[in-house]
Parts: C-alpha cells; sequence; structure tokens
C-alpha cells in the first residue's frame, strides 16, 4: 500500500513539473547594435553590435510564444516583423542564445552621435540620476540617466528601476548627447571587463 503512494505521488509530481515546463515563458533581452542588413523574403534582420560582431536575428513568426516582456519598454518599440528601416541605431529585444536568436522588437535611438563606454562603476545616483564609470584608461566618465534607459540584466531586459548596480561592477553604455549632456539610453550589465 505504501509502495503505490509513493508511486502516485511521483507520477503527479512528475506531471506538475511537466505542466509548468509547458507554460514556461521566453525572457526577452536587449542589446544595442546598428541594422546592418533586412531580409524580408528570409524574415531576418543582422546587427552589427557595441563589441562588432554581426548577430543574425530571425523575426518573430509565431506571435503565440509565450514571451516575458517589459511593458514599459515594449510600447516604445517596434514589431520586428514591421521595421524596416537599415543602417539605423537600434536596441534589439530578442530571445534565445547563440546563433539562434529571435527579434521580437527593435526600438531605433535616433540620430546620434552616440557613444559607447566600457568600463566599472564608480559611482551612481539614482536621486540625481546619474552614472560614473572608469574605463580601461582609468578615465572616469559621467553620463545622466534618461527617463526611457533600456537595462540589460541577468533577467533580461527592462527599465531603468532594474539598474541597480554596486561599485565595481562592469557595464557598457550606450549615450547620445541631450541638452550639452551625455545621457545614458542603454546599459548592458552583463559585460566583461
Amino acid at each position: 500500500m505504501l509502495r503505490r503512494i509513493v508511486c502516485i505521488s511521483v507520477l503527479v509530481g512528475l506531471t506538475s513539473f511537466v505542466s509548468l515546463a509547458a507554460v514556461a515563458q521566453e525572457v526577452v533581452h536587449a542589446l544595442a547594435g546598428t541594422v546592418s542588413s533586412i531580409d524580408a523574403a528570409a524574415k531576418t534582420i543582422t546587427v552589427k553590435t557595441d563589441d562588432g560582431s554581426e548577430i543574425l536575428f530571425n523575426d518573430l513568426i509565431d506571435s503565440k510564444t509565450p514571451i516575458e516582456f517589459d511593458p514599459n519598454i515594449r510600447r516604445d518599440a517596434t514589431a520586428a516583423s514591421e521595421f524596416k528601416s537599415s543602417g539605423v541605431r537600434v536596441i534589439v529585444y530578442y530571445f534565445g542564445y547563440g546563433s539562434i536568436r529571435t527579434a521580437v522588437a527593435l526600438r531605433s535611438l535616433g540620430t546620434g552621435p552616440f557613444t559607447l563606454a566600457s568600463g566599472t562603476v564608480v559611482n551612481f545616483s539614482n536621486w540625481g540620476r546619474t552614472l560614473s564609470i572608469k574605463d580601461n584608461s582609468g578615465v572616469i566618465k559621467t553620463f545622466n540617466i534618461s527617463s526611457d534607459l533600456v537595462v540589460e540584466t541577468t533577467t533580461g531586459a527592462g527599465v531603468k528601476t532594474k539598474f541597480q548596480p554596486a561599485t565595481g561592477d562592469p557595464v557598457r553604455v550606450t549615450a547620445t548627447m541631450v541638452n550639452g549632456s551625455a545621457t545614458a539610453l542603454f546599459i548592458n550589465t552583463l559585460v566583461a571587463n
């Protein structure tokens, strides 16, 4: 009798685990780069990233794929299937890894000019909305935080409230000049110095 109860309990546990796995959502991540090409026939977008590599993204065809995509950044983006501008600086929202990545949406960052900076956090003021980093040559650069800042973290793409760095954390900043001040538009917290 006890053996039968154990077997039934194990079966119920396995069934529950399979059910949870079946409803898992894809986490949407972000990266910044320049759109190199768009192939409408193949439904792909190629982006040259900040680190100099080129990544081929498949266009999200199956809109039934469950995704975890922050609604605050989703509303400022264009669906990948509707994005038609090559040669522009963007934030790409995607899921997947390696050579199999699917673009969900893209956000144009405007005309620039853009500043790219990598380094470690020296100071972060959430109240003052500024970030200071020290690059590899020891130069400290300070950026204002834009109201629509997008951050890439271990838990995916999110708004500025997800950005809570500690001193010494490595980051890569994509910024532009706004009212005479360097202003961060995108921060990747997953970089290694």
